[in-house]
């Protein structure tokens, strides 16, 4: 439309019409370059600050108190069906089935999710788990998009033994992250490495690495403000990770958290990889008790990406995971 009395122009082809709206454009964008090149002299503007990567592609940083935390995806795994492994109770088949049904979370043809975490507080950066590694392993790639270089990992804290968390502590034989301290469960540690016939993960990643780990017992700090914490039944030395930063705090559950959905709404239920379903059922109320009573963040490893949000209890047995709502930046 005109915005003076001057009459309106006879109607353009519309090809033309576009071609004149980009020159438009065109002249537009030129014309704050064309004032730069003519304004007065001034004083250099202060360079911006280097802007941080943004979420996405690979990870999900968060701000808890005065510390970060950043989900950083291992990648993905194709899952046929989500029972009876990721709930494996065998009289509960129908009820499981229902729930998912209820959530519209996909049964079959969907994916599993691996997720380690690096919680930064003051010159720490201490990575829990380190995912698959080998060819399907994504951990570097992603801890490099999220602007985190592996060399800057101070600590490593391994949750337990199985090869989905411990894959990624060695490349090519040498260790991934050569300048960390490594940390684990003593009891987790000594389970998998005392095997007549130790898995080629453990022999690989563990057994190779013993002199780089320090062993801890069940509440003893990892560093200064990130605890270890006892979960037994997925394997019966699981240390989970607390991490305060003044009231704020995250728990970092590893596999003790279970399914996202079907552990956290059903209690008793246990999944198929459970060294002890019933303990590991009874632990995942202790611990879901604790998080949603203390409002505290949580993150999952095998949650859906982007893996971190809170706990709803829904009654005295029931509990809901809310992820956040995701932040771009």
């Amino acid at each position: 439309m005109p915005h003076d009395d001057t009459p309106a122009p006879s109607a353009l082809p519309r090809r033309d019409a576009l071609r004149l709206l980009g020159a438009a454009g065109a002249v537009l964008a030129a014309a704050p370059l064309a004032r730069a090149q003519t304004a007065p002299a001034t004083a250099p503007a202060a360079p911006a600050a280097p802007a941080m990567p943004m979420n996405g592609n690979g990870f999900y940083r968060q701000k808890i108190g005065d510390m970060t935390v950043t989900v950083v995806s291992d990648g993905t795994a194709p899952l046929a069906a989500v029972l009876p492994t990721w709930g494996a109770n065998p009289d509960r088949q129908g009820e499981f089935a229902a729930t998912l049904a209820e959530y519209s979370v996909a049964a079959t043809n969907t994916v599993n999710h691996f997720n380690p975490v690096v919680i930064e507080m003051g010159t720490q950066r201490v990575l829990v788990d380190t995912g698959r590694g080998g060819a399907n392993g994504q951990l570097v790639a992603n801890l490099r998009r999220a602007g985190i270089d592996p060399a800057s990992i101070t600590t490593v804290f391994i949750t337990h033994g199985h090869g989905d968390h411990i894959g990624g502590l060695t490349t090519g034989g040498a260790p991934t992250f050569a300048g960390a301290q490594h940390v684990m469960g003593e009891a987790e540690y000594r389970f998998w490495t005392t095997q007549a016939s130790p898995s080629a993960a453990v022999q690989a990643n563990l057994i190779a690495l013993k002199d780089k780990f320090r062993l801890i017992q069940a509440g003893q700090e990892i560093v200064p403000g990130v605890t270890s914490v006892a979960t037994p039944g997925h394997t019966a030395g699981h240390l989970s990770v607390l991490a305060g930063s003044g009231a704020s705090g995250v728990m970092v559950l590893g596999d003790a958290a279970g399914h996202f959905l079907l552990s956290l709404k059903h209690q008793g239920a246990y999944i198929g990889f459970d060294t002890d379903g019933a303990q590991a059922a009874r632990t995942r109320q202790v611990i879901f008790d604790r998080i949603a009573t203390e409002k505290l963040w949580v993150t999952g490893y095998h949650f859906p990406f982007h893996a971190i949000g809170h706990l709803r209890r829904l009654n005295a047995r029931s509990y809901e995971y809310e992820p956040t709502v995701w932040n771009w930046s």
